[in-house]
């Protein structure tokens, strides 16, 4: 950077390409997805990411590309206004325009309206980037009208106010148009039109109004439309959250089916999203719909950063020195054949002076994901136990969600994870007839959301200090303590979250969840390993030596059995015994280890001290 360059700013929640370019934001260059999406010749195109990928500023990009701006202002409109007479005059040195006492009217006419018509173009925002290398993409720059339309604020708790916000997404687009549009429309198409910018059409007029825009912009501009919905499945996660979901669906299957399926105005679409919604529950019957996930190589390189781009920014804000740390915290993302960082992350990193913290995980709540993990099955739970630990399992790739099938059907929540970006794959193959990979978490972020999610679930209760009152007993070796503590604590959780019959078995794989998540920075958490001669469900490991080593096996009452609270729990301890259990401890050279049986039935439990 030469003395005369202003330095660049941190373009923190600039999702806008004019804005980034013109107010001289940091800009990783991703133009060549224009050529890609050229280059694809794909009717519709559906790019899901996760949050905060780029992909708002990517289809921002696409939009003040393609678009085609019609109306300039009339010059003499702008010599009545003395605003636009100053800026007109604040731009007269760089654009040479004589002033009145040195040229003929005619003249200074012609170079101001050269100006204006110069002011309505896009051109020059793409100005030394990749794209313009390829004049044949060039050709392309403003030429078409476009239909611009983003549902990310599109999240409400009911339906009536999330139609609201849908019939505003489409008022504020038609009243954007509709200067180009007006002379055009019949009487009719006239009143339907300002019906939907009125928000008081039918539900029928706005599931048609994006296949009626196309018609009147394309009736307009003498050229198809292209169409770019940012966030189309927003208002389908709201949904789910809040049941509503058929309700959405029906109105999105009809809207975009409408606008995207057998549309003769449509020139291309492109769709972002987090997820690829199924077929059959939203995009039923577009054929012409070409899907392309982060498990594939197209478009894989233009949403998130590339490790080149990571190091260039971080010399650029002279950070290159927390390039490891960096790296560790927020890369490790897969995307078709490359690596990418959040670029969420590396953004704020830059704009908080190299600080390592989590920052995309604090851009949403993740409630989803929150519920959906602890109302998990235990089978689940036992493998999230394995990828929080660092680990990883081989899963079956299925890219078309169901909403409805993730409480039900586990393959269908780790898939849900992967695509919503907690997730990363690798080893992706063909086994037989499915497509598997190895999932795992990415970096050392989204690690803090696992944590967070399962320690607060157990804070969440109604004696929210009882959980670190009976882990705080237990590191400490007090075992008497951690008897009263556990059995309190579990009476009372249980009770909050209402867990009955065989559920029991739930608490417990998420309460050793909430202990690995809790005690992770001083103790290793196994459970479910071999030792010995036999299987202990939990081991406490810690990493200071003088610390005591804990094992705890659980075992349900079998009332067929007659057992009681009180004999379980000493069938737990004899199984710790018997199978010397003891022994992975004592190899690692600790002498005291302290040796628990815990028992349940239904909401009580028993701890039984060896």
């Amino acid at each position: 950077m030469t003395k005369q360059e202003k330095k660049k700013l941190i373009p923190i929640g600039i999702d806008d390409f004019e804005r980034l370019v013109e107010g001289n934001y940091y800009f990783a260059d991703k133009s060549l997805l224009i050529k890609e999406l050229l280059d694809s010749g794909a009717s519709v195109t559906l790019l899901p990411r996760p949050r905060r990928f780029g992909k708002t500023l990517n289809l921002s990009m696409l939009r003040y590309f393609f678009e085609k701006v019609r109306s300039y202002r009339p010059f003499e409109t702008i010599l009545r206004i003395p605003q636009g007479e100053r800026k007109i005059e604040s731009f007269q040195d760089q654009l040479d325009v004589p002033s009145e006492k040195t040229a003929r009217p005619e003249e200074r006419e012609a170079r101001l309206e050269g100006f204006v018509r110069a002011e309505n173009s896009r051109r020059h925002l793409f100005n030394g980037l990749k794209i313009e290398q390829h004049a044949d993409c060039m050709k392309h720059q403003g030429q078409y009208p476009v239909i611009w339309l983003t549902f990310k604020d599109v999240k409400t708790d009911r339906w009536e106010v999330c139609y609201e916000k849908i019939r505003k997404v489409m008022s504020a687009e038609f009243k954007r148009h509709f200067d180009a549009i007006k002379d055009s429309l019949s009487d009719q198409e006239l009143r339907q039109v300002q019906d939907i910018i009125a928000e008081t059409a039918s539900q029928a007029s706005y599931e048609n109004s994006l296949l009626d825009i196309s018609i009147y912009l394309e009736r307009a501009y003498k050229a198809k439309v292209v169409i770019l919905i940012d966030e189309y499945d927003a208002p389908v996660h709201a949904a789910y959250l809040n049941d509503y979901y058929n309700e959405v669906i029906g109105f999105m299957r009809g809207f975009l089916g409408a606008g995207l399926k057998g549309n003769n105005s449509l020139n291309f679409g492109v769709l972002t999203g987090i997820l690829r919604v199924a077929k059959e529950s939203i995009f039923s019957g577009i054929n012409n719909l070409r899907v392309c996930t982060l498990v594939q190589d197209s478009y894989a390189n233009q949403f998130g950063f590339l490790e080149d781009e990571v190091r260039a920014m971080l010399a650029y804000f002279e950070l290159e020195n927390k390039l490891d740390e960096v790296k560790r915290w927020y890369n490790g993302y897969q995307s078709g054949s490359y690596k990418v960082y959040n670029p969420w992350s590396i953004i704020n990193l830059a704009g908080n002076k190299g600080v390592i913290q989590a920052y995309w995980v604090n851009t949403s709540d993740n409630a989803l994901i929150k519920d959906l993990l602890l109302k998990s099955s235990s089978r689940m739970k036992e493998e999230l136990e394995i990828v929080i630990k660092g680990g990883k399992i081989t899963k079956p790739l299925q890219e078309n969600i169901v909403m409805l099938d993730l409480d039900a059907n586990d393959e269908v929540l780790w898939n849900f994870l992967l695509f919503c970006g907690y997730l990363t794959f690798e080893n992706e193959r063909l086994e037989g007839r499915f497509r598997i990979a190895e999932l795992s978490v990415p970096n050392e972020e989204v690690f803090q959301v696992y944590e967070t999610s399962f320690k607060n679930w157990f804070e969440m209760s109604a004696n929210r200090g009882e959980f670190q009152r009976m882990l705080e007993s237990l590191v400490a070796g007090q075992p008497e303590a951690f008897k009263k503590n556990f059995e309190r604590f579990s009476l009372s959780t249980l009770s909050y979250f209402d867990i009955q019959g065989n559920q029991p078995e739930l608490f417990y794989h998420a309460l050793v969840l909430g202990m690995l998540a809790s005690l992770s920075a001083s103790h290793e958490v196994r459970s479910n390993r071999e030792s010995g001669y036999g299987r202990y469900d939990v081991m406490f490991i810690p990493k200071d030596r003088s610390k005591p080593g804990i094992v705890l096996e659980f075992k349900a009452v079998d009332l067929d059995k007659k057992e009681t609270l009180e004999t379980a729990a000493q069938k737990a301890l004899k199984q710790i015994e018997d199978n010397k259990y003891e022994a992975e401890l004592r190899a690692l050279g600790l002498n005291t280890i302290l040796k628990l049986g815990i028992s349940f039935l239904g909401k009580e439990s028993f701890v039984l001290i060896g």
